[in-house]
């Protein structure tokens, strides 16, 4: 497919009351599997290509809500005034998805960069034809101000009478879904810079500390309410009230053990592998030298 750019794009960062009846979409939930997908297939882009292209597989909530949970990358030529795509490939790979996960459907495209362009609104054109209402996901990987920033956005078209006067992009919530282990893995990737990636005794301490300073602003905010300098939230309430609920009764010498234990059987682990790692390293190194004799 090739399309010739004579499209105005609008980008507009908040959403408005007076957005168009398209803008239906309330949240993009993106599973962290997907911004790696994005990030590996922009490290391996042809050296011409300044940004990659993608389709976005997943489902939609019923309350609206994109839930995106895979993406493919699509091979595409894009110049200032013209966008080319390969739709055989695409198919071919939605197709092979298709058969593996039959549940999810295209809900959208992703490109690498920060926000949109007139060659967005020419590829957006051809997603919709694809899908109803699609998203467009970008993830800054040039880290424009200072981290991978993700955004989400849906399009509409402004129309004077039957002339196309602009596409409209329309910026909506992200909800980026994510265990603990992934954004550890996460938080590395969206770093300018790092000078390794963290072991597992430094990502459970990375963890702690995040989780202590959640705890700071909770005692905090509790502080602030009892001391009437803060409005009480009921919402809020609940969610602490139900964090706390969730937490054991134990006393602190058997909670310590359980940690402790649970801290052991895990160095146990790492000390066996290193040992397997070592035996396997010395049996092929026993192989080769059994070969050239």
């Amino acid at each position: 497919m090739a399309a010739t750019n004579e499209h105005t794009v609008l980008q507009f960062i908040a959403p408005s009351s007076t957005a168009s009846t398209t803008t239906q979409v309330l949240t993009a939930r993106i599973h962290p599997l997907v911004i790696f997908n994005v990030c590996d297939c922009f490290v391996r882009r042809p050296d011409s290509a300044e940004r990659v292209i993608g389709t976005l597989l997943g489902s939609i909530l019923p309350d609206g809500t994109v839930d995106i949970r895979n993406s493919y990358a699509v091979p595409h030529n894009e110049s200032s005034d013209q966008v080319a795509v390969d739709i055989d490939y695409h198919h071919n790979m939605l197709a092979s998805h298709l058969k593996v996960n039959p549940k999810e459907v295209i809900v959208g495209w992703y490109s690498t960069g920060a926000g949109v362009n007139g060659g967005s609104a020419l590829i957006h054109d051809f997603f919709a034809r694809e899908a109803t209402n699609p998203i467009h996901l970008t993830v800054d990987t040039g880290f424009t101000n200072g981290e991978g920033t993700i955004k989400a956005y849906v399009s509409s078209n402004l129309s004077l009478g039957d002339r196309q006067l602009a596409a409209q992009f329309q910026e909506i919530p992200v909800d980026l879904r994510m265990v603990e282990a992934e954004r550890v893995g996460y938080d590395v990737l969206k770093a300018t810079a790092v000078d390794k990636l963290p072991n597992d005794m430094e990502g459970i301490e990375l963890t702690m500390e995040r989780l202590l300073t959640l705890i700071n602003d909770v005692y905090k905010y509790v502080d602030s309410v009892v001391e009437g300098k803060t409005s009480p939230d009921n919402n809020i309430g609940r969610f602490i009230a139900e964090a706390v609920a969730s937490l054991p009764k134990l006393p602190p010498q058997v909670f310590d053990n359980l940690v402790n234990d649970s801290l052991q059987d895990q160095l146990l682990l790492l000390y066996l592998s290193s040992i397997t790692r070592t035996q396997l390293s010395l049996a092929e190194k026993l192989n080769t030298a059994a070969q050239m004799l």
